[in-house]
């Protein structure tokens, strides 16, 4: 078997080599790309399939030869359908431990849940929790790494929580003096900037950064604007290496292989979730505790809608809301996926049901501050308390999605 598995990883280093990539450096404020490797000028071959920068072995591999490596990774960092770690530990590299993030190492945690130190079974890799306690590598993390990879699936929105591991470990790794290798990966919502952009002081783990709920960027490109524009504390710049990948643009359209969490088992979950993600501040279930997770969103009072459902814990969802309550609700699991995959937020869907809930005195509000923190500021849910129109809404966040649509810019690392 050891055998068939190591003939596997040569043929796939191999088909990497004949794809193009780039392998990008930046180092402190302002810096350009620099290009390692050469491109040759010749007719353009026939663009390869879209896939993530772990497919490109060539690009990293050399820079990962005697290395102490760590690893950021979790179920979705696959090559084909082996996993990153599996892939490396068999090419003879160095793999000093899996730093894991929120779900797991595998994927399969409760949102929130902490999840604990341990050793990877397939591989026996020591495996260290930063979700937990602490959401950052500590010094002793690091005292035996020279190099950190992160390869995580993410899906463009600033409350989803892996760009904010990504900047803890670039924070860390500035500090501690170890280098950060990104290899990139599709953003499925990449097409698209929408919703307020965080405003200072309302900085958290779901909302990291001074950028949009919907950002726009790949979490390679995330890196590279967190270095250039200061945003780590103490102006700290980490050392970064950001892997590419062939043939992505923004426009691109990726279904993802694998769910990258628990409540997100398919595409047109991860479609709608920018949008649905709002009404976990409010009364209203979005399908935790369903096999529609962030395809519905509905409430036991809720006088419109046209399914009824009852959220019942289950894997990914041990306690949902509104368990064992029969609600009535929205379905959009049948929307085909291009009316799914939205150029903007769907205030609309929070405008509707916060209209109809509060004129039967229900709370619709029930988490204020954790609904200003999804947002980003008060602005959003002071919007709707007042009554505003989702057409109004976008008209106040319209300029400020332009001036950062123009700040992004010098970082972006694809059309």
């Amino acid at each position: 078997m050891a055998k068939v598995y190591i003939i596997f990883c040569f043929l796939l280093t191999f088909a990497s080599n004949c794809g193009k990539t780039s392998s990008v450096a930046v180092t402190g404020e302002g810096a350009q790309p620099q290009v390692q490797g050469e491109v040759e000028e010749q007719t353009a071959p026939a663009p390869l399939p879209l896939r993530p920068a772990a497919w490109e072995t060539q690009a990293y591999l050399p820079q990962l030869r005697n290395q102490r490596i760590a690893l950021v990774v979790n179920q979705t960092s696959t090559i084909g359908k082996v996993h990153l770690a599996d892939s490396l530990q068999h090419l003879g590299l160095d793999i000093r431990k899996i730093l894991a993030p929120e779900h797991g190492f595998r994927g399969t945690a409760d949102a929130g849940d902490d999840i604990k130190d341990g050793r990877d079974v397939r591989t026996g890799i020591p495996i260290k929790s930063i979700y937990g306690k602490s959401k950052k590598p500590s010094a002793a993390d690091l005292a035996d790494v020279d190099i950190i990879v992160f390869d995580i699936q993410d899906v463009g929105a600033r409350f989803y929580t892996y760009i904010s591991t990504l900047f803890y470990v670039m924070e860390s790794a500035a500090r501690y003096g170890t280098k950060v290798m990104v290899l990139d990966r599709p953003n499925p919502n990449g097409h698209y900037l929408a919703g307020p952009v965080l405003q200072p002081g309302h900085e958290s783990f779901i909302g990291i950064a001074p950028i949009p709920v919907v950002h726009g960027l790949t979490v390679g490109e995330f890196a590279r604007m967190v270095n250039g524009e200061g945003w780590l504390p103490e102006g700290l710049q980490a050392e970064l290496d950001i892997i590419t990948m062939p043939g992505y643009t923004h426009q691109s359209v990726y279904d993802l292989p694998i769910a990258p969490s628990p409540n997100l088992p398919n595409p047109r979950s991860v479609y709608l979730y920018p949008s649905l993600c709002f009404f976990e501040g409010t009364a209203l279930s979005v399908g935790r505790g369903t096999n529609r997770q962030f395809q519905l969103f509905g409430h036991p009072k809720l006088r419109y809608g046209d399914i009824r459902f009852t959220p019942t814990p289950g894997p990914g969802s041990a306690d949902p809301k509104l368990k064992g309550e029969l609600c009535r609700g929205v379905d959009l699991s049948q929307w085909p996926l291009e009316k799914a995959r939205a150029h903007d937020i769907r205030y609309e869907l929070l405008v509707e049901a916060y209209r109809d809930l509060s004129e039967q005195g229900v709370t619709f509000f029930t988490r204020p501050d954790f609904f200003d923190l999804l947002a980003g500021g008060p602005r959003l849910r002071q919007m709707i308390e007042a009554g505003d129109s989702a057409k109004k809404i976008r008209t106040v966040f319209k300029a400020e999605l332009a001036a950062f649509d123009q700040q992004r810019q010098p970082y972006l690392l694809y059309p």
